[in-house]
């Protein structure tokens, strides 16, 4: 079977010079070194950094259903949520990264002696029938009119999810139905959390939508960033809260910096350490000004080589231990 490949047509040229093969080494030599230095930097605040296992993504694998290499171990945030004491392992729904899994086994399995409990969702077979064949590949119109209706490149043949399309605020957690996070998937999150949380499911206007940092990032009690360009359908719900809604600046990242994965508004993909202390692109002088304003202290990386691979902060790291108690935001 013939799979197309869904891609923005800036990038068709790279994507047909290196379809299949490593991302360009120089690029990516350069993105390792940014990140080396954010977990440096990290370290320098007081958190303990664990990394993943070194795996060889480039060979081969085959199930009953289809045959694919890998992709990454970069982004923990994609595959990984830790809720209250518990580390849930997400199914994902890219084939490439049917076994990412693997690269952050030896961690979690520390923590589970240590007392976490540690679930994996159930893993989908990504057999063809979970995928749309006939979804549109070109017309960003049609995708408008598909995503009002609930329908994106995922069936709802079998469960599926990632991590990175969830976000928490104390007893309530936040999930859009995605490219990659199907209504399945969420209700198995929904059940398999309740009575102690309660899922929510919400929606923005965006064509493509697939993870949600970009989009709607909680960078606090009460405080979210709502990217302008993606405004969410369901803001009441948090105003009606007294929550806050943060509307970032237009990030100022160049027109001809590769972003291959992803947009610029990794601007708004920050990591909060804690209420008073995040960590932001260095580059992106128009959001730290945001945060000063807000009384919130800028903590200034480098990250846009590393950027180009796919994520920001936020997809770069997963928090597992936070200090505080559970709040209720939302009662």
């Amino acid at each position: 079977m013939l799979c197309v490949a869904n891609t923005y047509e800036k990038y068709w040229p790279f994507y047909q010079k290196y379809g299949g093969s490593y991302f360009p080494k120089d690029h990516l030599k350069k993105a390792v070194a940014e990140i080396e230095e954010m977990c440096n930097i990290l370290k320098m605040e007081g958190v303990t950094v664990r990394r993943p296992d070194p795996i060889d993504w480039s060979l081969k694998y085959k199930t009953p259903d289809f045959e694919s290499t890998g992709l990454y171990g970069a982004m923990p945030r994609d595959i990984l949520i830790v809720v209250g004491n518990e580390i849930i392992e997400a199914p994902m729904a890219w084939r490439s990264r049917f076994f990412e899994y693997r690269a952050y086994r030896a961690i979690i399995k520390d923590y589970f002696r240590r007392g976490a409990k540690w679930t994996t969702a159930p893993k989908p077979t990504m057999a063809d029938e979970l995928y749309d064949q006939d979804y549109p590949v070109h017309s960003v119109e049609d995708r408008h009119k598909l995503a009002a209706q609930g329908k994106f490149v995922t069936t709802e043949f079998e469960p599926c999810f990632d991590a990175a399309d969830f976000i928490r605020a104390g007893r309530d957690i936040f999930v859009q139905r995605s490219q990659v996070t199907n209504y399945m998937g969420i209700e198995w999150m929904r059940k398999h959390l309740a009575p102690d949380y309660r899922v929510h499911i919400i929606s923005f206007k965006d064509p493509n939508p697939m993870h949600i940092d970009a989009t709607f990032n909680i960078i606090g009690p009460g405080l979210v960033l709502s990217n302008p360009d993606r405004p969410c359908h369901q803001i009441d719900l948090f105003k009606k809260a007294g929550w806050t809604i943060v509307t970032p600046p237009i990030p100022v990242i160049p027109d001809d910096h590769p972003l291959w994965m992803s947009s610029k508004w990794l601007s708004m993909n920050v990591l909060m350490l804690d209420e008073k202390r995040v960590m932001v692109d260095a580059n992106e002088v128009p959001i730290q000004k945001m945060f000063e304003k807000l009384g919130i202290s800028t903590i200034k990386v480098n990250i846009r080589n590393a950027n180009s691979l796919g994520g920001g902060f936020h997809c770069w790291t997963c928090d597992v231990r936070r200090r505080g108690t559970l709040q209720s935001y939302f009662d």
